[in-house]
């Protein structure tokens, strides 16, 4: 069965903003949660199919790219599988959409006391970091390396991350080590029992007895990186490259973020680019223009030969199929489109004065009617 649109699914038009969105989806959310379709199969379905729209059309990359490709943009985002829970990076917005009551329900697909427990490293995981890289024309059409210097923070070398100078710890005394508190609240569903991490030791069941002097007892300090990463032909000034696990480590070993690369494009001195065709202005000779010629036009690839047919005039378009920017993860490339300029000379020699001479003669002969569009 083929995917819906996200759009359609969530009921909102494609020019929605991040409120609209958010607002369709809690509306939707509540509509089909579980909990108040008990064995009703199709309303869980369709409560993950409005989760799967929401995580798309919430996130500016994902968005651009399905704005643009449909599904096909989003292959691999997911894993092999398509959508999971797993995949779903917005579970804390479920406070700010449902309330801190309904929250906790979502812990069946999250962990918690309703299915399992997320780990005190994915709680404690570090802070995704923003770059800007500019690329130039040439670079965006046959997808380059990059190599980069980030400031971030990485593990102690000290304590190795523990954030512990001896690595002496000691049970959480609120939590007794499980690092998670159990509360209950009354709801519209009913008296609800939620799970939420330890105040005291914020999720790790454990706290540190004597700090590491270098850190702090945070278990990670600044650091500078050379990271490598390689960007793919046809990206776009705009579009995100999320490179994973090379952002900020958390705190006391917890997991590492993410490096945010946000595309800029440098831009060129010989092509315009309008999405993934390219544009070039041509400039030939009167004789070229009159008697016809074969050209080596510049190409992002290459010089490629183009004929120039007799009696062709300025501002003449042509097509070089295949000779634009190939399309982001497709075996697809747009094209050039080049517009012939007949340059007319501003310095003569006495040979070409005596030529020019020679044919304005003939010109006397030439009837133009002027109006409100030449006829050619």
């Amino acid at each position: 069965m083929a995917k819906r649109d996200y759009y359609e699914v969530l009921g909102v038009d494609k020019k929605a903003n991040a409120d609209e969105i958010k607002k369709a989806y809690r509306k939707l959310a509540m509509k089909y949660h579980p909990d108040r379709n008990k064995d009703d199969k199709d309303a869980e379905e369709k409560f993950k199919e409005v989760a799967e729209a929401y995580e798309v059309l919430s996130d500016d990359d994902k968005r651009q790219k399905y704005n643009k490709f449909g599904h096909a943009g989003l292959e691999g985002a997911f894993g092999g599988g398509g959508f999971s829970w797993s995949d779903f990076t917005h579970a804390s917005d479920f406070s700010d959409i449902f309330g801190d009551g309904l929250g906790g329900i979502f812990d069946m697909f999250f962990g918690g006391g309703g299915g399992r427990r997320r780990s005190a490293q994915a709680d404690r995981a570090g802070e995704d970091l923003r770059i800007t890289i500019s690329l130039t024309l040439q670079e965006i059409a046959k997808g380059t390396s990059k190599s980069v210097k980030v400031n971030l923070m990485d593990a102690c070398e000290t304590c190795n991350g523990s954030g512990s100078s001896d690595g002496s710890v000691t049970t959480c005394e609120q939590c007794h080590g499980s690092g998670q508190v159990r509360r209950t609240q009354r709801t519209f569903f009913g008296n609800m029992e939620t799970m939420s991490a330890c105040p005291s030791c914020q999720g790790e069941g454990k706290t540190i007895k004597n700090k590491c002097t270098k850190c702090k007892g945070e278990g990670r300090t600044s650091a500078v990186k050379n990271i490598k990463f390689d960007i793919p032909a046809g990206i776009s000034e705009g579009q995100i490259i999320r490179l994973r696990g090379k952002g900020n480590k958390g705190p006391r070993g917890g997991a590492y973020g993410d490096l945010l690369v946000h595309i800029l494009e440098k831009e060129d001195d010989v092509f315009e680019r309008r999405g993934e065709n390219l544009f070039l202005a041509f400039p030939i000779s009167f004789s070229q223009a009159a008697l016809g010629a074969e050209v080596t036009v510049p190409t992002v690839s290459g010089n490629a030969k183009m004929k120039i047919p007799a009696g062709t005039q300025s501002g003449k378009v042509f097509r070089l199929r295949d000779q634009g920017l190939p399309i982001l993860h497709q075996n697809v490339k747009g094209d050039l489109f080049v517009t012939v300029i007949v340059q007319t000379p501003t310095k003569l020699s006495k040979a070409e004065k005596s030529l020019f001479e020679q044919l304005a003669g003939y010109d006397k002969e030439t009837k133009f009617t002027p109006g409100k569009r030449f006829k050619f």
